[in-house]
């Protein structure tokens, strides 16, 4: 597989391409994200329909890509709606970390992303809650 390949997935995942997963990932692969750690394809499958079913037009745009042969980090954002809370489209931002078994399949995925700046200040009622801590707490009361 080439990370060719890989991103040009990521970039054009549609509900109908989460059954394609194994095409990329190793049987035993693991993932990580702020919300997920699991074992399995099967279960890396899950999480990616469940995003298909909680949010609305979900899309990767991958940025930048460092890539040896044993892995990739990969910058994209992931662009989505929330229904029916927001009317416009919501942007996280984050990097996948990617390692490669022999077959040059993904057997580690861990995401890294910043729960609280790229999603929650973004949340109609806890987001007002979020940003006026965040101010209060980066306000220059550093010791």
């Amino acid at each position: 597989m080439s990370i060719d390949a890989l991103v040009r997935f990521y970039e054009t995942l549609s509900p109908a391409d989460v059954a394609r997963f194994p095409e990329f990932y190793a049987e035993n692969a693991w993932f990580k994200d702020p919300f997920n750690e699991v074992s399995g394809v099967h279960a890396i499958q899950s999480i990616f329909g469940h995003m298909f079913r909680q949010v609305s037009n979900p899309f990767f745009v991958i940025g930048e890509r460092i890539v040896d042969k044993h892995g990739a980090m990969l910058v994209w954002t992931f662009h989505f709606g929330l229904r029916p809370w927001c009317s416009e489209p919501l942007v996280i931002r984050g990097v996948s970390h990617l390692k490669f078994d022999p077959d040059g399949k993904v057997n580690y995925h861990r995401d890294y992303w910043d729960t609280a700046e790229e999603l929650y200040t973004k949340l109609p009622g806890i987001g007002l809650l979020m940003r006026s801590l965040s101010k209060a707490l980066g306000s220059g009361n550093a010791g």
